[in-house]
């Protein structure tokens, strides 16, 4: 049976592509039983789509695979909690189950800074699973934010 920590893991795999086409390192991809019904990367620069954060091309994935925008059933996995665009794409398509890696304290909306996948205002609650790899995840994240920093300090 493949557990979360093995679908972060292949989450990581989507983040390091990000990262290598110069993107902030975030993975994702959405799963029903063991099958990956969609996933993506951060590129909205590559993709010149402020949109475009994994999240979000993880659900267009997924979405136009089983020709339906409605997703119960699945979860969606991601190393950084998402922000609040990708939260409420989550709870609009109706993910039944949230897992992400590393907490977003600035712009986290899964429980950090804020908590729209909860909301008592909104029409769908996602189940929510915080820290799975954290430590991997966050390592990522900091890694390419110094040699971010290093770079623009000459």
């Amino acid at each position: 049976m493949i557990t979360d920590v093995d679908w972060m893991r292949r989450a990581l795999e989507l983040a390091r592509r990000a990262e290598a086409q110069g993107e902030v390192p975030v993975g994702a991809l959405v799963v029903r039983g063991d099958e990956v019904l969609g996933e993506g990367w951060n590129q909205p620069i590559t993709l010149k789509d402020p949109s475009a954060h994994a999240e979000m091309l993880a659900l267009r994935a997924a979405a136009k695979r089983v020709d339906d925008y409605r997703l119960g059933g699945t979860t969606l996995y991601v190393t950084l909690e998402p922000c609040p665009m990708c939260a409420a794409a989550l709870v609009h398509a109706r993910v039944q189950r949230l897992v992400f890696g590393a907490w977003d304290p600035r712009q986290g909306a899964a429980g950090s800074a804020f908590n729209l996948v909860h909301a008592r205002e909104m029409n769908h609650r996602v189940d929510t699973f915080g820290g799975v790899l954290v430590d991997e995840c966050g390592e990522l994240l900091k890694r390419f934010f110094a040699a971010r920093r290093a770079a623009r300090q000459g």
